[in-house]
């Protein structure tokens, strides 16, 4: 099984507001940055639509050391909040759990890979996080144009 590290990151200007979402692939000595955004979203789907967009681009199974300075995506599921949503159907105290839609996508690309969830501390001294999040922010001012 390959091994590919995967760095990712969310931004948006407003919560909601415009957003977008960087990640590098990293396999061996080959990187690939990849970016998107929408115009009406929440940092919270742009962190998981990066994790859910870099994921999708694996054509094979892969041991993935995936890094992200959102403790909503690496505690949800390292803490196993997604696996209990999901067996509630994904509701949590009598509401649905947001962004649920995304969620099912990660946890179909979850299962697909062997798949590392780390935290690393955002704005800081990592460079793949830092450019992610260049990437994301280039996304939504693109958009906020």
């Amino acid at each position: 099984m390959k091994t590919v590290d995967i760095y990712t990151d969310g931004a948006c200007s407003g919560n909601p507001g415009p957003g977008g979402w960087g990640a590098i692939l990293k396999y061996g000595d080959i990187e690939k940055e990849i970016s998107g955004g929408e115009e009406l979203t929440t940092n919270n789907r742009m962190e998981l639509l990066s994790a859910i967009s870099a994921l999708s681009l694996l054509k094979e199974p892969c041991a993935v050391n995936l890094y992200s300075d959102s403790k909503y995506l690496v505690d949800s599921v390292t803490k196993g909040w997604v696996f209990s949503w999901e067996k509630m159907n994904y509701v949590k105290k009598g509401k649905p759990v947001p962004n649920t839609d995304l969620w099912k996508r990660l946890l179909i690309l979850i299962r697909k890979h062997s798949v590392t969830f780390i935290w690393v501390k955002g704005h800081a001294d990592n460079p793949y996080n830092n450019r992610c999040d260049e990437l994301a922010v280039n996304e939504w001012k693109r958009i906020k144009r």
